[in-house]
Order: C-alpha cells, then sequence, then structure tokens
C-alpha cells in the first residue's frame, strides 16, 4: 500500500470517528426506520409481481393439462368415427396421430408450468413470510423510536435539573444572605444618623417657632414691642388730645 493510500485511509478513518460523535442515535434510528420502510415497499412490490408470475403460470398449468386432455378426447373420436365408416382408417389413423402428438406437448408444458407453478408459491411463500418479518420489525423499531425520544426528552430535562441542583452552594448562599442583612442593617444606621444631624443643626429661631406655632413672632407684635420701648403706647393720652382737639375744633364751628 502506498503512502497516499495510507494517509487517505488514516483522514476517512479519522473523519468516521468524528461523524460518530456528531450522529444522534434519534436521527439514526429514524434513518433506519425510513430505510426498512424503503425495503418494506420494495419487497411488496415485489411479493405483486411474483404473485402475478404464479397466477399466470397457474393458468398456462390448467390450459396446458386441458389441452392434454382434449387431444386425448379428439383422438379417441376420430378412430370412432373410422370403425363406424364415416372416415376413412387412413385419414383418422393420420389426425388421430397429430392429436396424440399434441397431447404430448401440451402434458410436457403442463409439467413444465406445474414445476414453475411450484416455484412461484414457494416464493410467495418465503416472500410473504419476509415482509410480515419486516412488518414486525419496522413496528418494533416505531415503538422503540417513541420510546427512546420520551426517555431522551426526560433524560434531558433530569440532566438540567440535577446539574443546577449540583450547582447551588448552600453556604455560599448563606453568606449571601448575611451580606445583604448587614447591608441593610448598615443602610438603616446611616438614615438614623443622618436624621439625628438634621435635628442638630435646627437653629433657635426654628426651635422657638417650632414650640409657639404658627404666626409667632408676626410683625405686628414686632411694631407694637417697638411702640411699647419708645414709650408711643403710653395710656392712651396721644388718642386723648387727638379726640379734644376734634372736640375743640368742633365747637369753634
Amino acid at each position: 500500500m502506498g503512502i497516499f493510500s495510507r494517509i487517505f485511509n488514516i483522514g476517512k478513518a479519522e473523519a468516521h470517528s468524528a461523524i460518530d460523535k456528531l450522529e444522534d442515535p434519534i436521527k439514526i434510528t429514524e434513518q433506519g426506520i425510513r430505510d426498512l420502510k424503503t425495503d418494506l415497499n420494495k419487497s411488496m412490490q415485489g411479493l405483486a409481481e411474483i404473485k402475478a408470475l404464479a397466477i399466470r403460470t397457474k393458468n398456462d398449468h390448467h390450459k396446458f393439462k386441458n389441452e392434454a386432455v382434449s387431444c386425448e378426447k379428439k383422438a379417441m373420436l376420430l378412430l370412432q368415427k373410422a370403425q363406424t365408416g364415416q372416415i376413412t382408417p387412413q385419414d383418422a389413423d393420420r389426425l388421430a396421430g397429430e392429436m396424440l402428438r399434441k397431447k404430448e406437448k401440451a402434458e410436457s408444458e403442463a409439467a413444465r408450468t406445474g414445476k414453475e407453478l411450484q416455484t412461484h408459491e414457494t416464493q410467495v411463500r418465503n416472500m410473504e413470510a419476509n415482509i410480515n418479518t419486516l412488518k414486525g420489525k419496522v413496528s418494533e423499531y416505531e415503538n422503540e423510536l417513541r420510546t427512546l425520544k420520551a426517555r431522551t426528552k426526560v433524560a434531558s430535562a433530569t440532566k438540567k435539573i440535577n446539574k443546577q441542583l449540583s450547582q447551588i452552594d448552600s453556604s455560599g448562599t448563606i453568606a449571601m444572605l448575611e451580606r445583604m442583612k448587614s447591608k441593610v442593617e448598615e443602610d438603616e444606621a446611616l438614615a438614623a444618623s443622618y436624621g439625628e444631624i438634621a435635628q442638630e443643626t435646627k437653629s433657635v429661631d426654628d426651635e422657638v417657632d417650632q414650640l409657639l406655632g404658627p404666626g409667632a413672632g408676626s410683625s405686628d407684635d414686632s411694631l407694637l414691642a417697638l411702640k411699647a420701648k419708645m414709650g408711643l403706647l403710653g395710656d392712651g393720652s396721644e388718642n386723648k388730645t387727638d379726640g379734644s382737639t376734634e372736640n375743640k375744633g368742633t365747637a369753634g364751628v
């Protein structure tokens, strides 16, 4: 074997190995069933053809047998007519001889077609048995394929679930929850701290306003306080002076 042939064979073997790894058993089974059905169809066609041949052979066999019987009867009738003087003995012997030769030939054909008929009938029985076996195999493989598909789905789903379960780290999950809890507590503490700082930064005025309520320390109160400080409010003399002046003016009028 040459070096190139060896390299080709090695490459072919590796290619087949790679293909085997990529092949799907379900697809292979489906293709096998399709091939079996193709063979079954061809066998059915072959069975129909051999049955048709057997029927023709059977008809020929019966025809040759009947022909042989008919030729013998005709020969006997010719000899009987010669005895009664209806035909001459010479014609009777000549024609009866022809009928006997035809009888022999018909019997020979009947024997031949009889053997062929036996052969065809044996072929039909064998082919029918093979077809029934092939039908049973196709049905069996189809049932197995359905089971295989169902098992494949269950196995695939189970594999995914088990894979997910196998990757679950309980200790890691607990640690993650603890970190989340710590983070939440830290955020809550930080929020409370900001609230306390906001309380501490309030001014005194804000605190007074909060205690006195809205309206306390308005501009009117400030004005009255200022007049009292300047002594402008007094005991109401200003108002009285204004009133007496007003009265005097009225009297003079």
